[in-house]
């Protein structure tokens, strides 16, 4: 099957791929690590790559979707994939329903309020990159890494008023990409906001009708 994720920042999508590509047996596929690897490997790509995302722009489309398209090639994606991170506009939609025929796209639907609690509790530890959470998953004594006793830390990104920047700007650039599938009648949406394993049997049950 092939399927692509979508859903605002926090919505657990990365943890419910992780379940998704071991019960399908298909590689879980992040546009984000695409670039990472090419960066990692020192490409020609991974350089401009590098460049770009350090002069705070966007990847161009063009960019994008030819990674994307690499990775699809390759043969681990023969029984399908799960797309996650691409596409973000209609342009790259458009770009992939070119290079590849999508079954399902899983929308994961959550409370505005549910993700701006859930990102802004995460806490880190630096050397480690162990991850807590002020309610969630809170270590044992406040602020202090369980085996390291290194003070933790809340990414930039995570405060709650930066949080509400990238939902909002999540909005305006996906909401058409939801239309978009929607009318195409493959959009599936899921409610993100229970525990993981619930979410994940509400995907395949979604995914079987």
């Amino acid at each position: 099957m092939n399927m692509v994720f979508l859903g605002p920042p926090g919505a657990g999508k990365g943890t419910i791929a992780t379940q998704a590509k071991v019960f399908y047996s298909i590689p879980h596929i992040s546009t984000g690590d695409l670039f990472r690897a090419e960066q990692e490997k020192g490409s020609e790509l991974g350089n401009k790559v590098k460049s770009i995302i350090a002069s705070g722009k966007l990847v161009p489309d063009e960019i994008t979707i030819e990674v994307v398209k690499q990775r699809l090639s390759q043969d681990d994606t023969k029984n399908g994939f799960i797309l996650d991170g691409f596409p973000r506009t209609i342009a790259q939609a458009d770009a992939l329903a070119n290079i590849v025929n999508i079954d399902a796209v899983v929308n994961f639907v959550v409370d505005k309020d549910a993700v701006v609690k859930r990102i802004s509790g995460r806490r880190f530890c630096k050397s480690t990159g162990r991850t807590y959470h002020v309610i969630y998953n809170p270590p044992k004594v406040e602020g202090i890494d369980d085996e390291t006793g290194e003070p933790l830390y809340q990414r930039e990104d995570d405060k709650p008023e930066n949080v509400k920047t990238r939902l909002e700007v999540y909005d305006a650039s996906t909401a058409p990409l939801i239309e978009y599938y929607r009318a195409k009648g493959k959009l599936v949406d899921v409610d993100a906001s229970p525990a993981p394993e619930v979410v994940f049997d509400n995907l395949k049950k979604a995914l079987t009708k």
